[in-house]
């Protein structure tokens, strides 16, 4: 993303004018842009000239509109040949073009030019490398999407890690950057079981699955790029073997200097099974933690698996809901906060600043938060558990906190009640 100009008042009012250079930056622009915000960003109308003979010449024109935000659509990018029982032919392997991801957004005009009038409803697709003006009225612009802009305008971004997760005859591509992970293809290659009679068949069925996993690796998987830190075989079984020893092999076979150049960012990972949810036991894997430390994501998912099994075992230090973290920020218990970027896109606006304040509180007490994205598996399961969870540095009982709470309620209630008396 490019900070092309900035001005935010002591209030937290003013504009931010970005430039999205990739898919990563339009899903940073959908957790910015809020409701009731407003854009200004090129739309494309057809336009009407009725001429004095009475014919009407239609065209298409470029303009600049400012709307209003009512309603943020989210489309995240796919890949044409994207299926999950999809049988592919390695002669005509082709998984298409993948799409880019898309943000649309609607609502009135809100500064009338000579083709729209001031208050008709419209909507305009935002799109990678077009600039787009966004305007926030008092307290818009709060410490998170503050943050949100300044992590997005970080230079040399790009994926972190490639990943491939296999099964017999099936396989995932993926990228994972620090707030995305893009599924870019699926393969589902028929292998026939190996019997006595037909061994030929069976070996032809995987070296048919090998050579295509080959071609849409050289597709998908930019393994020379410097950003990329891993590239990840993952596999039930010993899958990833196979595969990893194949990829080496035909490298060598072809003189692909580039892929033989990047084998020391192969890791090798068992996973229970071959889906997408397993990149988050390929994130918490001994075998990939000591290269991805110092990443967003992969310290996201270790804290994640540290929750959870603290849960299991300690669970007056694990918390999680609202009200519940609430209660502990409160306490100043709270050691590490992990919180999803969903919570912050709330059409409530109160509701959003409770958020906002949480975080800010805990970071002022100087514990870590954890900013999950809902992009990645480890935002998707910690938003299934409500959204917001803690671990808490010393042990609370919960229903002792809650008892506490509900008689100092009591309390200051009966006090409240003798002052209006009295």
């Amino acid at each position: 993303m490019k900070l092309l100009g900035k001005h935010t008042d002591k209030n937290g009012a003013g504009y931010v004018n970005l430039r999205p250079e990739d898919d990563e930056d339009m899903w940073h622009l959908y957790n910015i842009i809020q409701e009731g915000d407003r854009v200004r960003a090129q739309a494309v109308r057809r336009v009407q000239n009725v001429s004095s003979t009475g014919s009407v010449e239609s065209h298409r024109i470029k303009l600049n509109l400012t709307l209003e935000v009512t309603r943020l659509v989210w489309s995240p990018a796919t890949s044409a040949g994207e299926s999950a029982t999809a049988t592919v032919d390695p002669s005509t392997s082709s998984s298409g073009p993948v799409s880019t991801a898309a943000l649309q957004i609607s609502g009135r005009v809100v500064v009338e030019n000579q083709h729209v009038k001031m208050g008709a409803f419209h909507t305009l697709d935002l799109e990678v490398n077009r600039d787009v003006r966004i305007e926030k009225g008092e307290n818009g612009w709060d410490s998170v999407s503050l943050s949100r802009v300044e992590e997005s305008c970080v230079p040399g971004r790009g994926a972190e890690v490639g990943a491939v997760v296999c099964g017999e005859g099936t396989a995932i591509f993926c990228l994972l950057s620090q707030h995305m992970t893009v599924v870019l293809q699926r393969l589902d290659v028929p292998i026939p079981r190996k019997l006595a009679a037909n061994s030929s068949v069976h070996e032809k069925g995987l070296t048919k699955f090998y050579s295509t996993l080959y071609a849409s690796f050289l597709r998908h998987i930019p393994y020379a790029a410097p950003s990329l830190r891993a590239i990840v075989i993952a596999s039930p079984g010993w899958v990833r073997d196979s595969v990893f020893d194949y990829i080496m092999a035909e490298a060598s076979r072809t003189s692909n200097k580039a892929l033989l150049g990047a084998r020391n960012k192969f890791v090798r990972v068992h996973v229970t099974s071959p889906h997408v949810h397993s990149l988050v036991e390929v994130l918490k894997s001994p075998e990939i933690v000591s290269q991805l430390k110092e990443t967003k994501f992969a310290r996201e998912g270790l804290m994640l698996d540290k929750f959870f099994k603290m849960l299991g075992s300690d669970e007056m230090r694990a918390w999680y809901g609202p009200d519940h973290v609430a209660l502990a920020a409160d306490r100043g218990a709270i050691g590490t906060l992990l919180i999803s970027d969903e919570l912050f896109r709330a059409n409530d606006a109160n509701l959003r600043k409770k958020y906002v304040n949480l975080v800010e509180d805990v970071r002022s007490k100087g514990a870590e938060v954890l900013i999950f994205s809902s992009m990645h598996e480890s935002g998707q399961q910690l938003n299934q558990l409500t959204g917001i969870a803690a671990i808490l540095t010393f042990p609370l009982d919960i229903e002792v906190v809650e008892a506490e709470e509900r008689e100092a309620k009591e309390e200051e209630e009966r006090l409240k009640a003798e002052a209006e008396q009295g």
